[in-house]
């Protein structure tokens, strides 16, 4: 077994192609944000290099019509920077929320609601579904 995990993915028998095209995407990624303006750079990021051809993620259609305009010269930049760059492919693909939101609290009865609604209540049966659950709401 190899030292740590660095030696075995540098190994030729381990994944060193992966290690390569994980470094040169990284190099990409830190010249792309370096060389596209900034209100750009945080909606679009490098996702892939395949055959000579960048493919940027863009958030929305908005980002990925102005990264399409400025493709030539994106390509150029990146090609003289880091990798030979034959093109620049543009998808959206929108980020992924990490966090839900929290549910919104539904707003409090009125005072003409909840009278309407106890007196509904005390008209069903003491055993109703519907008036259990009315008074729940109530109390809530």
């Amino acid at each position: 077994m190899h030292g740590s995990l660095l030696q075995y993915l540098s190994t030729k028998d381990g994944a060193a192609s992966v290690l390569a095209h994980a470094e040169l995407l990284l190099k990409l990624s830190r010249h792309y944000q370096a060389v596209v303006p900034a209100g750009l750079g945080y909606v679009s990021r490098v996702a892939n290099f395949k055959s000579g051809k960048i493919i940027i993620h863009a958030d929305n259609s908005a980002a990925a019509a102005k990264l399409r305009q400025m493709s030539g010269s994106l390509c150029q930049l990146l090609s003289t920077q880091c990798a030979e760059c034959n093109g620049i492919e543009i998808k959206v693909q929108p980020r992924e929320i990490p966090y839900q939101s929290s549910p919104l609290k539904p707003p409090p009865l009125s005072g003409g609601a909840r009278a309407t609604l106890a007196a509904a209540a005390e008209g069903l049966p003491a055993a109703s579904p519907l008036r259990t659950a009315l008074e729940k709401l109530l109390r809530s």
